[in-house]
């Protein structure tokens, strides 16, 4: 039976930090969908097609590589209903630090409670990315700061378009 994991986040922007997660994911799973979590709440910096398109450019080669089958969708609800409608049994979490693992753990035991034929699989950072954060790739971004150490090229000219230079 093919093996279908979630890994769902904000991706605003995509990060090389979420690439080294969806990196070891493509090898644990005959599917990966990712999934951008969209709150009426959360004002980000990218629409939700702009992040689908980011993710597709820059996951599509990954998955392709590892001969796994890569989907994108955006979802609205509980991340476990979410993985339930596409199918998947693992829930993809990456940690960078403990300050992550505490919260990753108190979501993992809620979401099993509910979902309990759901299993979240938590994958560490490469220390190469752990200092990564989407937030900080923004602030950085928006300050005029170099992010091309950061994020994939194709973000870096995302970000340039929604900052352009103030010279």
């Amino acid at each position: 039976m093919p093996r279908t994991a979630l890994y769902a986040g904000s991706f605003d922007p995509v990060t090389n930090g979420h690439l080294d997660v969806v990196r070891h994911a493509v090898r644990l799973a005959d599917k990966l969908v990712l999934a951008i979590g969209v709150h009426p709440g959360k004002a980000p910096l990218f629409t939700p097609d702009e992040r689908l398109a980011m993710l597709e450019e820059t996951c599509a080669p990954l998955a392709r590589e590892a001969k796994c089958e890569l989907s994108c969708i955006t979802f609205s609800d509980l991340v476990v209903a979410t993985a339930q409608r596409t199918g998947a049994t693992l829930l993809i979490r990456g940690l960078r630090d403990a300050t992550d693992f505490d919260y990753e753990m108190q979501m993992a035991g809620m979401n099993e409670t509910m979902t309990p034929e759901v299993q979240t699989v938590f994958l560490p950072a490469s220390a190469a990315v752990r200092p990564i954060t989407a937030t900080l790739v923004r602030q950085i971004a928006g300050m005029g700061g170099d992010v091309s150490a950061f994020v994939p090229a194709s973000v870096v000219a995302r970000l340039k378009k929604k900052f352009p230079s103030k010279s």
